[in-house]
């Protein structure tokens, strides 16, 4: 894959912009931490990072081409993600940042993802769980357009649906961000312990799910002809010319 990197400037997304409150400097530090572990172990030659140019979810990978891709921002390629100008099967590693939520046609981003990766290449994603205190939050929050209750929260089973669609089998995730949205650092902080005791006591109600998958190829399996398996003919080897008798004495005269 080879690509050309762009100066581009352009006002910060709204994602980016709240990003910077309490709330979401509490929530991009779990994130990061995330991402920088599953990324850490990805081994190849491109990796890609769909949308939010300014924060590195890449940071701690070890392939040496990565780029960031979107419509807008400081990204290294601008393009509409649901039509990526790159080739097939070039990309070892995509990371989707709250990427679907915020897409016009999210499951077309994803057969795009699936098309330019290679097989056994990996996705590893982020997403807001509308089936918890984050989902409620953005209930009564949605109509004020403000981020990132004005996405469109995709549940974990219909985005575990498309992905096995698309050949992709899951291989890790968890969730996090068990306590309510509060806007309030302290309030933040008086809560932590539902972040500790969310694993255990409701382990599918986090506000913000991850998955790491694999891009699954089956096995191509080679036709050849039926060659006939004939024995190999014993070589015959050639008689010996003996002299006789008579002969030899006409030899020695």
């Amino acid at each position: 894959m080879q690509a050309t990197t762009l100066s581009i400037e352009a006002p910060l997304p709204g994602l980016s912009n709240w990003f910077d409150t309490p709330l979401g400097a509490h929530l991009l530090r779990r994130e990061l931490a995330y991402f920088d572990d599953e990324v850490a172990d990805v081994f190849g030659f491109n990796a890609l990072q769909f949308g939010l140019p300014e924060q590195d979810f890449l940071r701690m990978s070890r392939i040496p081409m990565r780029a960031t891709i979107g419509f807008e921002g400081a990204v290294q390629l601008r393009a509409d993600l649901c039509e990526l100008p790159v080739a097939t099967g070039e990309v070892d590693l995509v990371v989707l940042p709250h990427t679907l939520e915020f897409s016009h046609n999210p499951h077309q981003l994803l057969r795009e993802v699936q098309r330019v990766l290679r097989p056994e290449g990996r996705l590893v994603l982020s997403g807001f769980n509308p089936w918890s205190l984050w989902g409620a939050a953005r209930l009564v929050r949605a109509r004020s357009g403000e981020y990132p209750w004005c996405g469109q929260f995709i549940g974990l089973p219909r985005i575990k649906d498309w992905l096995a669609l698309l050949g992709f089998e899951i291989s890790a995730g968890r969730m996090t961000a068990y306590a309510p949205p509060c806007r309030r650092e302290q309030w933040l902080h008086r809560l932590r312990f539902m972040e500790h005791a969310g694993d255990r006591w409701w382990p599918f109600a986090g506000g913000v799910y991850f998955l790491h998958a694999v891009k699954r190829v089956s096995g191509v399996r080679l036709i050849t002809p039926k060659w006939r398996m004939a024995p190999a003919k014993k070589k015959v080897l050639a008689p010996v010319p003996q002299r006789t008798a008579g002969q030899h004495r006409r030899d020695h005269r």
